[in-house]
């Protein structure tokens, strides 16, 4: 991607369709005039006076508890420097939208305009009743040591720089694991840090906490090794002076055991890296580009523990890993500070994450068969959905054993099983099969290419790197909107009405027909519709000559369905296709069945559109609760549709009963925890969160997913045909650029499980 290609395209996302990342949604109801009286004059009255009786009242009454400031002056923003209050803005805007998808925290992001170090700690403290915490970002050091040391004495709510203790909670953690697993001593490991700012210097001291000795330490700025003789040192590098006969980064690391990079690319040579011990640990975290790349170290030295800030390498130092679930942790116990034992909390439990077994949505989601703690794995990975359940009661806990917890929780089961309802977004089930298709891309053909969002979907899918793809459609107009978009690329592009494709589509015009001349089709008519794009397309997939495709952005669903079945066909024991709806709803990802096909499924039917629906989540990792909707409750009514939903489920009962599924149920029972498990605790699904929606009909399926769509601004993904032999996706008509792109992030997963060779997945029922 071109740098004005990646420029345009950053100040677009955060220009449109609203400007900025975040915004403030009421959580109460506001349609009558009575709920406005409650909301405000003359209701909100009553919590005023309450609060005025007791402070602590307002964590009670208002949004203060669940509510952090991202507070930052500009002073040294990402990779920008001194760029200004308002110019850091959207880094802050992007940090509360961090919490929020993490933890479920809301920020108000706060640019302070002053350098002046008392007039920004005057100003947030006049704030800070606001909060429930402070998150202090971006502030150049040494002034941002003052700050926060001079906040967390005087404020009795939270206060953490996650510039300072972010990278050194998830870079301990890291480190304890890696001298662990090369069998030396912490005590006894000499660390070489590299770069002397905030980050560096809070690393450093939390090292020091975890046992490492500062005998054994030694720390470079910009100019060399910090020694004791230099004058005018700050208090902070002075803390961390050598007096040993050094002076150069390339001295110091000889012989040494660790080295931790927190400055400038390129830094650290491969000369270096062979100077060190045995078993050297390389944390190389400068970003984007590390102190020395991970493919150069790990070519130079095959004993390297390797981790840097980079998404694309194993162990990852991501600050993601800590603040949000810190910050969780602190919050709910009312924490009026983040101290030592929190963060060292939050230390522990990471590393001890690490060393036990991953599930599989995590192997599935990064793409891998079975990820071990081991050398490429020494902290978790930042979508391993553990981190909410395990890193904020270890936080809670040692702000409760240290004495700063002003609300301590006392049912800790009750508690992570309301961490675990946090993640409810289903945006994160979105990015964990991105991140799947990036792990192992696939070549998908976007039939309909000579359109512009199309191509726009395309050029993102080659840009990120998550698939490749095969543009089909008029060569001339895709060319000329390629131009139009500066979407650099070498990528086939076809036409298969030219004449360069006569005889690729001759030859898949006489596949079609042997298999079709039975069936009243001639040669001349399968080389007429060989000239059909979605013909053309099913064809390459059926022949191996592309993994997967997509299209029925312009066309009508009908129209494209058709030749995927023809020319690709079901799989084994499958008797009907069917469809399935991804919903990012606020409880999660909601799978609704079947969408597109099946009008009025026989319950036979309805048990293969169960099992298909089971499997497809189960591919992304989900573990499925189902309902069978109907409009009757457990035989509340002997009518014909009613009972057909029973037998379905009476069959899945009997063959399949691995399934977790009931009904037949009322939708709003099925959904509604509390009403299911006190009207009916026999239920299969009792004290399960239903996360499966098989519908009777295709009329209550498709108008179910169109309506919560079209109300509700849910995101879809979907209709996800499921029962081919091979992966092809059909599109919404008229779709979105970032439909599209979904929806080619799943044809990826769904051709890497077809590489897998299981698609023969269904002992014929029913059919």
């Amino acid at each position: 991607m071109s740098d004005s290609r990646k420029r345009r395209e950053a100040l677009l996302y955060h220009a449109k369709p609203t400007p900025g990342k975040i915004q403030v949604v009421p959580t109460k109801k506001y349609a009558t005039q009575k709920d406005l009286s409650l909301a405000y004059s003359p209701g909100v009255a009553e919590p005023c006076l309450e609060i005025e009786k007791d402070p602590e009242n307002a964590y009670k009454y208002t949004s203060k508890g669940n509510l952090v400031a991202v507070i930052s002056n500009g002073t040294a923003v990402l990779g920008l420097g001194d760029i200004g209050a308002l110019a850091g803005k959207p880094v802050m805007e992007g940090k509360g939208l961090l919490f929020k998808i993490f933890a479920d925290i809301d920020v108000f992001d706060i640019e302070v305009d002053t350098k002046d170090v008392d007039k920004f700690i005057e100003t947030v403290k006049n704030i800070a009743p606001t909060f429930g915490g402070i998150n202090l970002e971006d502030i150049k050091a040494p002034e941002a040591f003052e700050i926060e040391r001079r906040l967390k004495e005087e404020l009795d709510i939270p206060v953490m720089h996650d510039d300072q203790h972010g990278t050194a909670i998830i870079s301990a953690a890291a480190l304890k694991n890696a001298i662990e697993l090369t069998g030396k001593d912490i005590s006894k490991v000499s660390i070489v840090i590299n770069g002397a700012g905030a980050a560096a210097v809070s690393c450093t001291r939390l090292y020091l906490a975890l046992g490492a000795k500062s005998e054994n330490l030694v720390m470079c700025d910009s100019k060399g090794v910090i020694r004791k003789d230099i004058e005018n040192l700050s208090p902070q590098k002075a803390q961390f002076a050598t007096d040993r006969d050094i002076y150069t980064l390339e001295e110091a690391v000889k012989n040494a055991d660790v080295f931790i990079g927190l400055s400038i690319a390129d830094v650290f040579t491969p000369k270096m890296l062979l100077s060190m011990a045995s078993d050297p640990i390389v944390f190389a975290m400068a970003n984007p580009n590390p102190e020395i790349e991970y493919d150069l170290a790990v070519k130079t030295r095959k004993d390297v523990i390797m981790a840097t800030g980079r998404s694309d390498h194993p162990n990852q130092v991501n600050n993601v890993l800590g603040f949000p679930f810190i910050f969780r942790g602190a919050l709910d116990v009312r924490a009026t500070k983040i101290n030592e034992e929190m963060k060292m909390a939050a230390v522990h439990a990471l590393a001890n994450l690490a060393k036990e077994s991953v599930p599989e949505q995590v192997n599935i989601t990064y793409g891998e068969v079975n990820i071990q703690y081991g050398r490429e794995y020494i902290i978790p990975k930042p979508f391993d959905a553990r981190l909410i359940t395990e890193v904020p009661p270890a936080v809670a806990k040692a702000a409760m054993k240290s004495g700063v917890a002003k609300e301590p929780i006392k049912d800790w089961d009750a508690y992570k099983e309301a961490l675990a309802e946090r993640l409810g977004t289903g945006s994160k089930l979105m990015r964990m099969i991105t991140e799947r298709a990036k792990a192992n891309p696939k070549s998908v053909v976007f039939a309909e290419a000579d359109h512009l969002d199309v191509l726009k979907a395309a050029q993102i899918v080659y840009d990120d790197g998550i698939g490749n793809p095969i543009l089909l459609g008029n060569k001339v107009i895709i060319k000329e909107l390629m131009d139009e978009l500066n979407f650099e690329a070498d990528v086939p592009i076809i036409d298969p009405k030219s004449d360069e494709e006569k005889e690729r589509r001759n030859r898949f015009a006489k596949i079609y027909w042997e298999k079709h001349q039975r069936n009243g089709i001639t040669l001349l008519d399968a080389q007429k519709w060989m000239r059909e794009r979605n013909y053309f397309a099913a064809m390459m997939v059926n022949e191996g000559e592309a993994d997967s495709l997509v299209t029925g952005y312009s066309r009508s669903y009908p129209s494209v369905a058709k030749p995927m079945i023809e020319l690709i066909g079901m799989a084994k024991g499958v008797c009907r296709v069917a469809a399935t709806n991804i919903m990012m709803t606020d409880r999660g990802p909601m799978f609704f069945s079947d969408t597109a096909f099946n009008i009025n499924p026989t319950e036979q039917e309805l048990v293969q559109i169960a099992r298909m629906t089971d499997r497809v989540m189960k591919i992304f990792g989900l573990d499925p609760h189902f309902a069978v909707l109907s409009y009757s409750n457990f035989g509340s009514t002997d009518l014909k549709s009613a009972n057909k939903v029973s037998k379905a489920v009476a069959l899945l009962h009997e063959h399949f009963p691995e399934i977790n599924i009931d009904g037949e149920i009322q939708a709003d029972f099925a959904l509604t925890g509390t009403m299911r498990d006190e009207k009916f605790p026999f239920s299969k699904i009792y004290k399960k969160k239903v996360n499966g929606l098989i519908f009777p009909d295709l009329n209550s399926a498709n108008i179910s997913y169109k309506l919560l769509k079209s109300l509700n601004n849910i995101d879809s993904i979907g209709p996800i045909v499921m029962g081919l032999k091979k992966p092809a996706h059909i599109l919404q008509l008229g779709c979105s650029v970032d439909e599209i792109v979904n929806m080619v992030c799943v044809a990826i997963v769904d051709a890497q499980e077809n590489a897998k060779n299981n698609t023969d997945y269904f002992t014929t029922f029913g059919c």
